[in-house]
């Protein structure tokens, strides 16, 4: 739409709108209909244009969507370009869906920033972690000298992880498995401790639902765990209201300080090309 932040919302559908109006009830009963807003410079009507929009009924998604980009946005800056963001919101369809599309498009960096505040949870992510932990195992290099890593869907360098006190269920298992791969350190607040889950009963003959705690998780050193505890940080960073009124992420900047950090103690490790090998030849030699 070809309006710009700082421009004025002069009328919606044909009905003026000044500045002791209340703007959201010019918006009642748009949702998914085309609606026309009358926009300018100024607020003289001078220049005014018409554009077409169709509102949403909600703007959750799009506000969630741009604080992820801008987490995206902010640890390209500060990492020059070096470190991936990798955001999860659950552990099910769609957190396996933010994590396909964050982490393989960006598999060409040196680190990355895996953020699972806020992690409704689901299931048990051992994908999302087995991914995070592949080894590079051996390089390819094709006749014309063009070298590639196996695996190639990877991200080799350091990572860390961020958690919050809103992230739990399958929001503790993610964190929770990363810290028994090794994978790097947990950067934030603990976890709310909620692993037991709940699955399997039937629907009630009115509709209704009944659920009772059904499974729970316990360590291969025979003790119950996380549940009730949650998973504590390696580097506890409170989320500073002040600092976040000032459009600054305070855990986020941690965590990208700590993966640079780890960056630079361990540098991508060089590989060259060895010698190519000398075959004797197949056939003898003709005279």
């Amino acid at each position: 739409v070809n309006v710009k932040a700082g421009e004025f919302l002069l009328a919606v559908n044909g009905r003026e709108l000044r500045a002791s109006d209340e703007v959201f009830a010019f918006f009642a009963g748009t949702v998914d209909r085309q609606t026309v807003l009358r926009i300018g410079p100024s607020a003289d009507g001078k220049d005014t244009r018409d554009v077409t929009v169709v509102p949403v009924a909600n703007e959750s998604a799009l506000r969630n969507l741009a604080w992820i980009e801008g987490n995206r946005r902010k640890v390209e800056e500060l990492s020059g370009g070096r470190l991936a963001y990798v955001y999860v919101p659950d552990t099910a369809m769609p957190g396996y869906t933010s994590f396909n599309r964050y982490f393989f498009a960006q598999v060409g960096k040196l680190g990355a920033v895996i953020d699972e505040r806020f992690n409704g949870g689901g299931q048990l992510a051992d994908y999302i972690v087995d991914y995070l932990g592949r080894p590079l195992r051996t390089r390819i290099v094709t006749r014309e000298g063009v070298v590639s890593d196996s695996p190639g869907a990877a991200i080799f360098g350091p990572k860390a992880m961020l958690i919050n006190e809103f992230a739990g269920s399958g929001g503790d298992a993610l964190p929770w498995y990363f810290r028994l791969a090794g994978i790097g350190p947990i950067i934030g607040k603990r976890t709310w401790g909620g692993l037991v889950g709940i699955g399997g009963y039937p629907t009630l003959i009115d509709g209704g639902t009944v659920t009772a705690p059904r499974m729970a998780l316990y360590g291969l050193q025979g003790q119950w765990e996380v549940e009730n505890v949650g998973i504590a940080p390696d580097l506890e960073v409170q989320h500073d209201p002040k600092l976040v009124r000032q459009g600054r992420d305070p855990q986020l900047e941690k965590a990208v300080e700590v993966v640079l950090e780890a960056l630079k103690k361990s540098p991508p490790k060089e590989y060259p090309i060895p010698a190519y090998p000398k075959y004797p030849p197949r056939w003898p030699k003709q005279n």
